[in-house]
């Protein structure tokens, strides 16, 4: 069998040995958005400032470069007149030099040369100190060899520097008239110097402005950031949270767009807030919950338990001392009906329960035409035998109020009501029961002149095993389940069911839509 011979990996090692890894360059740190702008705004203004030097130095150039040109004519003019008043006629013969004419015109800086047709040209430059220099043979051939006639021409003499000459042509000769570039360039040196340091000062100036603004601009979004990570630091999987963190309200003006953040995070942290709330109240809720359901349910199954205990335990003892079936019946008797009553309590709490849970979900509601009138009375008639020592009093109009609806559940609520207003009232109580249409909704009302509902109890009313007995006195007992069921069942016919009550006046209100929406259709 051959050999396999597994190859090194190509990327990690070589024939010579392993490849060094190139070392990763540390990212760069990303500049912030205040470091963004300034720097982003302060090249923008710097650009613009350093076009405006550029331009105005051009600008101031050009005029520079105009006036020369017209002082430059205005000499050639000058010094062609000083030249052809010195030479006199033509048939005079008199040779002038270009020194001559300078020497007459004498104006600082005049440079003159003459290229006659006939003879050797001239050529001869006025000296800062007033005194009038001939040009060399080259100098005077570099002067006739660059200019550009008849015109202005810049040109640049050994020895001299730049000047700006103008060239004209007369019967007998051709005059080249100049005067030197450096006062221009001296002058435009002095103003792009002034502007440089007028918009360098400008640069600085702008520059601290725009950090003073973008920093004050930037303050309620720096406050936004600071409340997000404090926000962000407190630890809200569980338990009781409280939300105090907020943009300060003068960083959170709604009238600026950065405020508007700010005060959009204040709106969101308000409903986290309450959201938390919500949550912490709905596990306490839940808690109480479970701990009441256990509670409530304990109860039953120890007596079931202690029943059936007894019952076998008088079983056992009776077979054990020979005592016939007969003589221990009757306990085993009584024990089972203890039993029997238990679960039956015990069952119908379960089934409240269930009830509940299913109209949280929504379901256990079949739709149908319901005579909330004729519901009322029948429920009435029937609370009349379990409260024969209340006064029953009803009140309907001659017109039937139908709506859709469940009747069981209705017919429930009903029962609920009036059993809460049975059995939370001492005896010789009027309850009055009334059932009118007002506008889009039927309204049933249950009213007793009782001694009221507790003020500390009016908040948790309907919540589930809430009891009443702290200040009604109560006949018989109960889960406490009646109310919340009775809200869970008008909740999901999307109605509203509220009590209000002061000592000798106790109103419960169930308004139901007289045509409400199928929730299964939604």
């Amino acid at each position: 069998m051959a050999d396999v011979v597994t190859a090194p990996d190509a990327a990690t090692t070589t024939a010579t040995g392993p490849t060094p890894v190139p070392p990763q360059r540390p990212r760069r740190r990303p500049w912030s958005l205040q470091t963004r702008l300034m720097v982003t705004i302060t090249a923008i203004v710097a650009l613009i400032l350093v076009g405006i030097a550029v331009a105005i130095s051009a600008f101031l150039g050009q005029i520079l470069r105009e006036n020369l040109d017209g002082k430059v004519e205005d000499t050639a003019t000058v010094t062609a007149q000083a030249h052809a008043r010195m030479q006199g006629p033509p048939s005079a013969g008199q040779e002038v030099t270009a020194a001559d004419v300078l020497s007459e015109v004498r104006q600082q800086g005049t440079l003159f040369v003459i290229s006659p047709f006939a003879g050797d040209p001239t050529g001869a430059v006025v000296e800062s100190d007033g005194t009038v220099t001939d040009l060399t043979t080259d100098q005077i051939d570099q002067v006739l060899g660059a200019i550009q006639y008849p015109g202005l021409t810049s040109i640049d003499i050994e020895g001299l520097g730049e000047y700006r000459v103008y060239v004209y042509q007369l019967q007998t000769y051709i005059g080249v008239v100049g005067l030197p570039l450096s006062e221009v360039q001296k002058t435009l040196a002095q103003i792009v110097t002034a502007v440089l340091l007028v918009t360098t000062a400008g640069l600085v100036l702008v520059g601290g402005a725009i950090v003073l603004i973008v920093r004050a601009g930037l303050r309620p979004l720096r406050a936004v950031a600071e409340t997000a990570t404090r926000v962000a630091a407190v630890p809200m999987s569980e338990g009781s949270v409280s939300i105090e963190e907020r943009v300060p309200d003068d960083e959170a003006d709604d009238r600026t767009e950065i405020g508007r953040v700010g005060h959009a995070l204040n709106t969101l942290l308000d409903h986290v807030d309450a959201s938390l709330a919500a949550r912490q109240q709905n596990e306490e809720r839940m808690r109480r919950f479970v701990a009441d359901a256990s509670h409530e349910l304990r109860t039953p199954l120890s007596s079931i338990r202690g029943y059936s205990e007894l019952s076998l335990r008088a079983l056992r003892q009776g077979a054990a001392s020979g005592i016939p079936l007969e003589e221990t019946a009757e306990t085993t008797s009584q024990s089972l009906e203890r039993i029997q009553a238990q679960s039956l309590r015990m069952t119908t709490l379960v089934e409240d329960l269930l009830l509940l849970a299913r109209l949280d979900e929504g379901q256990e509601l079949v739709y149908g035409s319901v005579d909330l009138t004729r519901l009322t009375i029948e429920a009435v008639e029937d609370a009349r035998p379990a409260g024969p020592d209340h006064s029953w009093q009803l009140e309907v109009d001659e017109e039937p109020v139908v709506l859709a609806g469940d009747a069981t559940r209705l017919t429930q609520v009903v029962a609920n009501l009036l059993a809460n207003a049975r059995t939370h009232t001492p005896a010789g109580t009027t309850v009055t029961v009334s059932v009118a249409r007002e506008g889009s909704h039927a309204v049933l009302r249950v009213h007793d002149d009782g001694p009221g509902v507790d003020a500390a109890l009016r908040d948790e009313l309907f919540e589930r095993f809430s009891r009443g007995d702290r200040s009604r006195a109560r006949k018989t007992g109960g889960t406490g389940l009646g109310l919340s069921i009775a809200k869970a069942i008008v909740s999901a016919h999307r109605g509203t069911i509220t009590a209000a009550s002061v000592p000798g006046d106790t109103t419960f209100e169930v308004r139901l839509p007289a045509r409400p929406a199928d929730p299964a259709a939604s």
